[in-house]
């Protein structure tokens, strides 16, 4: 495992594998999975996932919460991908994330010229997608 900083770990509510599958869609990499029967875990439903990673240029990890555990809710916290890609592929994320989700606001050029936007996905998380002016080209 390659990580260059912090990486998001959520944990859903038997929704771990749907969410994987949509970030694999929307960002590309590989999605590897380990269920609760692979850990000889009996905490939960045999084919929840204990863990699972989306690897690729981006690295997002999930697991299924076991009964006593809360599983991920959030406000006040968006995850940035200001930049992280060309403008057409922030675009088509954007895009993307939106399908069964919600565009809290939209992707759009502010006053200072840069473009930015937010969104939440289908499984609750909230991307703050954008790129700089110059990167028009």
């Amino acid at each position: 495992m390659n990580v260059n900083g912090p990486s998001p770990y959520f944990q859903f509510a038997g929704t771990a594998r749907e969410a994987l599958g949509l970030w694999q869609r929307v960002f590309g990499g590989e999605v590897r999975i380990a269920t609760y029967a692979d850990f000889s875990r009996t905490d939960g439903p045999a084919d929840s996932v204990a863990h699972g990673q989306l690897a690729g240029e981006l690295q997002l990890f999930a697991a299924d919460a076991n009964p006593s555990e809360t599983p991920f809710a959030a406000t006040g916290v968006l995850f940035s991908l200001l930049g992280a890609a060309e403008p057409d592929v922030l675009r088509r994320w954007f895009d993307q994330l939106a399908e069964g989700g919600t565009v809290v606001d939209p992707l759009q050029e502010r006053p200072w010229g840069d473009w930015d936007g937010t969104v939440r996905d289908a499984f609750g998380v909230t991307w703050l997608i954008g790129f700089e002016a110059s990167a028009l080209g």
